[in-house]
């Protein structure tokens, strides 16, 4: 049986409290932003797109689940400061389904690391390069995900399949 990539599987593989901040880069329409805030009840995501459509979309899903936690932010990750989310504030960023679509995966990388506290961590969830579904082009590979979270000194903590075509990768900040 074909087993795809289940968030809420995915987020239980990382210690979570309540209170945590956690930003989603790149949410889309939230398949990922809905579990995460309720699992953080008492805590903030901020979800953070650069298309309107996704973000309109997830406004709807976060009114029919009745949750108060949810931030939505339309913004550019790829340029300076472009979460609009502040320094050293988050617990944890999410990077699912994203890195694929990027050419600055550097800027991104750099972005997750100005928001991030110390020990704060990074969850990427990306396409497996030999999968035969997904996109075609930019399929980024466990190892050089690694090579740029080295670059900014973050440690990786966990590795992982996140399903038939995904894999799971955890890091942590200094």
């Amino acid at each position: 049986m074909v087993k795809f990539v289940n968030p809420t599987e995915v987020l239980n593989k990382i210690k979570l409290k309540s209170d945590m901040i956690a930003a989603d880069f790149g949410c889309g329409s939230g398949g990922w932003v809905i579990p995460l805030a309720k699992k953080l009840e008492e805590g903030r995501v901020y979800a953070i797109d650069i298309q309107e459509e996704p973000l309109s979309a997830l406004g709807s899903k976060i009114r029919l689940a009745g949750l108060q936690n949810i931030k939505k932010i339309l913004s550019d990750l790829e340029i300076e400061n472009g979460s609009k989310v502040p320094a050293l504030s988050c617990d944890l960023v999410l990077m699912t389904n994203l890195l694929f679509q990027t050419e600055k995966k550097k800027q991104i990388f750099k972005e997750a690391d100005r928001i991030l506290k110390p020990r704060g961590k990074i969850l990427v969830v990306d396409w497996k390069p030999e999968s035969s579904l997904g996109p075609e082009q930019g399929r980024v590979s466990p190892e050089e995900v690694k090579v740029l979270a080295e670059e900014f000194k973050l440690k990786l903590k966990k590795e992982f399949s996140a399903g038939d075509y995904h894999y799971g990768l955890v890091f942590e900040k200094d």
